[in-house]
This record gives C-alpha cells, sequence and structure tokens, in this order.
C-alpha cells in the first residue's frame, strides 16, 4: 500500500504545556515559569520559579494543610488520571516500585516517594521551563553540521537544570524535521518532548543494554541517550557507538572536559575518539563551549621525539586550539594540558612526571625523594645514600623501570647529601625506617651502657 506523502503540520506532538488536567490544589502550584513543584507531608509546598540557569527556591503559602493523608490522597489521584485517559500515549505509569513510583502526565514528570523509601511522603511535579528548537541558539552552523552528521558520537554536558535535555530535545526534532533521519530515544525515565513518530524507549525489563539490543533491530539513524550517569550507561554508550550507530548522550559534568574523563577506564584509550568525538556543553541554557576529540600518533607534548604513542588531542571547536592531550603514562591514563608552563612552574608534563616518580619510589622504598629537572627529558633524582642502590637496581633495572614508565626520561640518582641548596628541605620521613630504629636502638643501648659505668663509678667512690 502506498504511504501517505509527510505532512508536518499533521504530526501530533507532546506539546509543550500540554498535560491533563490536574486537581485544583496542583494546578495553583504550577503558576507561569514554575519548572519544579515540592511537596512534602507536614512541610510548606516550594516551587522553583524562573528560567533555565536562573530558577529560584520560593515557598508558597498555602490553605491546604498538605499531610500524609492529603498526600496519599494526591498520590491516589494522579495516578487515576493515567487511566482517565489512556486514549493518550504520553500518560503512563513509568516507575512502579516499593515505597517509589514516577509517572509521565503530557510535559509532566511526577515522582511520588513514602516510607520506608523516603521518612515522609512527598511529590515532585517537573516540567520544562522551555520548549526550544535548534534555530533558537546562536550556533555555528559548522557545529550544526557536525550534528547533522549520523555518524558521529556527541555528549551534551551540564549542571543540573542547565538546559542539557532542552537542547537534546531541539537536536532530535532537527535530526528529524530538517536532515530526515530515523531518531529513537534511550530514557530511563521517559521525558523527552518529542514529535510523535520519534519512538521513546524505555530500560526493557528493566535494563537499559537489553533496550540496545532493540534498537539495533529497528536500525536508527540517530540515538538519544537521555541521562548517562551510571559506568555501565557509559559501557552501553560505547557499544551502541561502536555498532556504528549516531549517538547524542546527555550527561552530568561541571565541564566538557570532566564529562571526557568520566567515559575514560570505561572505554579501551585507542577507542574513546571512536566512540565520542563532540562535546557541548551548556551553561544557563546556552552552549558555552564545543570540544572535539582527535585521535593521533605522536610525541606528548614534553616527551622526545622517539617515544611517540597514540595521543588522543582535545581540540576546541571550532578555533582548532588543542587545550589538553591523553595518553598512556605507565599503567595510568593521563590527561595532561598543553600550555605554556608559568615561570617558575613546573610544566604540566614535568609535574606529571615527578608526580610519577615520587609516588613509585615510594612504593618501591618506603622514603620520599626531591626531583631536579635538568632538561626537558632528564632529571636527578635525591634521596637517602644507604637506598641509592635499591633505587638503582643490579646492573640499573630498577632505574631503567622507572626510565620507561616515565616514557624515556633519563633519570640518575644522588643522594640528599649532594642535592643544591634551595631545592628542597630534608625532612625526618625521608629516612630509611629500618635504619631510623636501629639508630635509635643503638643509642638507647649506648646510653644504658654509659648509665651502668657512672653508678659502677660513683659506688665505688662511695666506698
Amino acid at each position: 500500500m502506498k504511504c501517505p506523502p509527510y505532512r508536518p503540520w499533521l504530526i501530533t506532538m507532546a506539546k509543550f504545556g500540554d498535560h491533563p488536567v490536574l486537581p485544583q490544589a496542583l494546578e495553583d502550584l504550577l503558576m507561569e515559569q514554575v519548572h519544579t513543584v515540592f511537596l512534602k507531608a507536614d512541610c510548606i509546598p516550594r516551587v522553583k520559579q524562573g528560567t533555565i540557569g536562573q530558577l529560584k527556591l520560593t515557598e508558597v503559602e498555602s490553605d491546604i494543610e498538605w499531610d500524609t493523608l492529603r498526600m496519599e490522597a494526591m498520590q491516589e489521584e494522579l495516578v487515576d488520571l493515567i487511566e482517565t485517559n489512556r486514549n493518550r500515549s504520553d500518560c503512563f505509569l513509568e516507575i512502579d516500585r516499593k515505597g517509589c513510583q514516577v509517572l509521565q502526565l503530557g510535559d509532566l514528570r511526577v515522582s511520588c516517594a513514602w516510607p520506608p523509601f523516603s521518612d515522609a511522603r512527598e511529590i515532585t511535579i517537573v516540567r520544562p521551563v522551555a520548549k526550544l528548537s535548534l534555530s533558537d541558539y546562536e550556533i555555528d552552523p559548522r557545529i550544526i553540521e557536525r550534528l547533522a552528521d549520523h555518524h558521529r558520537g556527541i555528549f551534551i554536558s551540564g549542571r543540573p537544570g542547565s538546559g542539557k535535555t532542552t537542547l537534546a530535545q531541539a537536536v532530535a526534532e532537527y535530526l528529524d524535521t530538517e536532515v530526515g533521519a530515523i531518531v529513537k530515544t534511550m530514557e530511563a525515565p521517559r521525558d523527552l518532548q518529542l514529535a510523535d513518530r520519534i519512538t521513546q524507549y524505555a530500560p526493557l525489563e528493566g535494563d537499559l543494554e537489553k533496550t540496545a539490543e532493540i534498537i539495533f533491530l529497528v536500525r536508527p539513524d540517530f540515538v538519544i541517550f537521555d541521562e548517562v550517569r551510571r559506568a555501565r550507561d557509559f559501557e552501553i554508550f560505547a557499544d551502541v557507538r561502536l555498532a556504528g550507530v549516531g549517538l547524542l548522550g546527555v550527561t552530568h559534568a561541571n565541564s566538557a572536559l570532566e564529562a571526557i574523563q568520566r567515559l575514560i577506564g570505561k572505554v579501551e584509550l585507542g577507542l574513546v575518539s571512536q566512540v565520542l568525538d563532540t562535546i557541548l556543553h551548556v551553561e544557563a541554557g546556552k552552549i558555552q563551549q564545543v570540544l572535539e576529540l582527535r585521535m593521533t600518533v605522536k610525541a606528548p607534548t614534553g616527551m622526545q621525539e622517539e617515544l611517540a604513542r597514540p595521543v588522543i588531542e582535545v581540540v576546541e571547536f571550532p578555533s582548532g586550539n588543542i587545550t589538553h592531550e591523553m595518553f598512556a603514562f605507565g599503567s595510568e591514563i593521563a590527561v595532561v594540558p598543553v600550555t605554556a608552563a608559568a615561570r617558575g612552574k613546573l610544566s604540566p608534563m614535568r609535574a606529571l612526571a615527578r608526580d610519577k616518580i615520587v609516588e613509585t619510589i615510594q612504593q618501591w622504598v618506603g622514603v620520599q625523594c626531591e626531583v631536579q629537572f635538568t632538561s626537558e627529558t632528564s632529571a636527578k633524582v635525591y634521596a637517602p645514600q644507604n637506598m641509592i642502590s635499591t633505587l638503582v637496581g643490579r646492573g640499573g633495572e630498577n632505574v631503567n623501570q622507572l626510565q620507561d614508565e616515565l616514557g624515556g626520561m633519563k633519570l640518575s640518582i644522588e643522594s640528599f647529601e649532594d642535592m643544591p641548596e634551595g631545592l628542597g628541605e630534608k625532612k625526618k620521613f625521608w629516612e630509611d625506617s629500618q635504619d631510623k630504629h636501629s639508630r635509635e636502638n643503638r643509642n638507647r643501648e649506648g646510653n644504658r651502657k654509659g648509665s651502668g659505668k657512672g653508678d659502677r663509678r660513683q659506688s665505688r667512690k662511695n666506698r
């Protein structure tokens, strides 16, 4: 059968501000620009009101006594609304567990909690502050071009209430209407306000990994993964992306760099740039920073050229300025800023090497040391005299191992006695603890022997 032509004006959308009529007591609280309503038994109602990034928490005077019985009755009325509006696809019970229920009523997400899960009954109602299209954002056309590419892995990062989900909705509808892509979502809970033909999937049998398996079968061009939080979520994000599906994830982070670091450890370093290549950081409803990840093979800044290795460059988009480098450093993944060292301070690479040297020597022999860099690729390590042979090892095997872990940096081990003045102050904990105890024991034995001789001399004198 021939399908009718696509007519965007006929799409039935989950409209912003559209929800079933609530009990009047709640409608009175959902005033203009109210984003969240907080109700708790035996407490004054509070609301968050304002625009994205400028929400203000205020108490609302009410003639209603919001006690436990009143709260329980209100929850039952809200659940009944789902049954009353069975004809609406945007009204459903999302989560139903002992002590907690999450309901979707149009554009409202209602979370209910009661003992023993919470200390008292509470109802929290959240709705979007605004519904925007991508054209409402001041976005560089080159960024929009990246968003339209089906073969991208993208993060939208930001703090709670910064406008991450609003931007994700705008991107999803742009891909659907302007690009003509098949878009699906993975959400827990489902609260994105999207066109009806964008299918929103919840965790299948409580597991988003099972949802991802279904996602592969329906062959979308792009998937919106809302609320990537737990370690397992990042792993699922990587699995879906490596399967070739375009993916946009929404994650909580204080900065774009922090969003990248949350992925490290869940994915092998060599795959990070394939899983994630673009990060948009949102603050107060605006895109504040865009970063791009690029994989290259080179020597990290501050290392010798012959020590080239896979390096992921963190690049500001669209300027192209490199801000950080990510690479394997010993057994860890280092994230090092690429900036000129301030006068009198160590460069990031040197500071990283110094910390690694101090930590390794502390683990090996239980003493601290001091490090003096003599060039970009060499350093002197000052340690207790009695530990130098141990640090060097037979045939230099120990110091060679440490040099390899530091990317080939040349090290020489010297005594504290040879350390230049002003480099560092020798401290008691630099000494080997066993030598210290042995010396103290010898001193005590010497004192006892000396004391015994004195007592014998005094005894002979008295006679």
